[in-house]
Formats: structure tokens, sequence, C-alpha cells
């Protein structure tokens, strides 16, 4: 039976579609109200790059810019999102909290690793009171190299885990499992890539799936 599992946040845990793109199109209304950008918001661009680390984010979506300008972007872009988060206007995927709570229940730990930042990731667990059920959170901020596998490696032996599980939507996330050592149940939602999840060990259209998937081996 698998014992702990570590969720990602973004297409996986939270539906990051339902504010990001209009966190995004603020952000660049902003840079072209102050001459930082001349043309359409980048949300096709930003699609195509979902799931990795905000400075990355910037340097693909901004190349020709300066750092100052990225971290302006970036700063400003957060605020948005804590914003629309902390006014109700996102949303879990369904069955989160019937799925963490049949965890609990049957003795698992969860844990959150992600590529979002730290204030992005406790204004979602705390508005929709995940801390009912999660251990602890972990963000990319944790560990220098901004690598996904780094990050749950720093689970991992923080907790000893030896029979776990890593859910989520990304090769990162895929990768993340199979580095450590974990089962790799990759969930085919709103970002996710066939090819990708063609490598997950267990790939799941629902999180309802868990329920069946926590007795399996990893």
């Amino acid at each position: 039976m698998i014992q702990s599992f570590i969720f990602d946040m973004d297409g996986t845990l939270f539906q990051t579609d339902s504010i990001l793109e209009l966190a995004l199109d603020d952000t660049f209304e902003h840079l072209r109200s102050i001459d930082k950008w001349n043309s359409a918001t980048p949300i096709e661009m930003y699609r195509e790059i979902m799931g990795v680390p905000l400075p990355i984010v910037w340097e693909t979506l901004m190349p020709n810019h300066s750092m100052e300008e990225r971290e302006l972007a970036d700063a400003y872009f957060l605020e948005r999102l804590l914003e629309k988060i902390r006014n109700g206007n996102g949303a879990l995927y369904p069955d989160v909290t019937e799925v963490f709570t049949y965890l609990t229940e049957n003795s698992c730990s969860i844990y959150i690793a992600s590529n979002g930042l730290i204030d992005y990731l406790e204004a979602i667990v705390n508005y929709y009171r995940l801390d009912r059920w999660v251990t602890e959170i972990f963000s990319i901020e944790h560990v220098e190299s901004l690598n996904k596998s780094d990050l749950v490696r720093s689970i991992v032996q923080k907790y000893g885990i030896t029979n776990g599980a890593v859910v989520g939507d990304r090769l990162s996330d895929i990768n993340a499992a199979k580095d450590n050592g974990l089962l790799s149940i990759g969930c085919n939602f709103d970002f996710a890539r066939e090819d990708e999840l063609a490598q997950a060990d267990v790939v799941i259209d629902d999180l309802i799936e868990l329920k069946k998937i926590i007795h399996s081996e990893s």
C-alpha cells in the first residue's frame, strides 16, 4: 500500500487556468501601460511552458527584456494571482477534498511539491483549507537548482519516504518520481501532454481514481 503522496499544485490540484490567463493579461496590460510591452499577451506561449519555474517563464516570454523588467512583471503577476485566489476566483479540481480525506483516513501522508512560489502556494492552501490534510508544502524556492527532482528528494529525505507516489500533470513530476524511486502518477488534465504522460507508471483522468491506486504497490 502506498503510504505517502506528493502532489503537484498547478494543473493537478488547482485549476490554474481559472485565474492564470486573467492574471497574465492583467500583467501584460500593465506592461503596455508603462511602455514595456507593445504587442498581444503571449498566452499561447505560456501554455506551452506551463509548469516551469517562474524565472524561466519570464526569460521565455520576455527574452529581450532586462532582469529588472522581468522581476517587475513577476511581482505584478504574483500580486494579481494572489488577489484572484483570495477573492475566490480560482477552483480546485473535482474530488480533491474527498480524495484527501480518504487518503488521510487510510493513514497516508500528503505533501505538496510545486514549481509555484511560497506565497502563491500558501494562498491556495489557506483559502481552501488544505492544511487539514497536507503535512507540508514545498516550493521550488526551497531548492537552489530549481529542479523538481531535487525538491521531491528533499521531501523523501526529510520524511524518510520509502513507499510513495508523485502525482502531477507534467514530465517534471514524472521524472521527479522516477529519480526518487517513487510511483509516477500522471494526471490527464488541462495542461498535460500525451507524450509526457506516456512515461508515467499510471495515468488517471480524475483524482478520484487514487482511491483505488492507494492499495497498489509502488
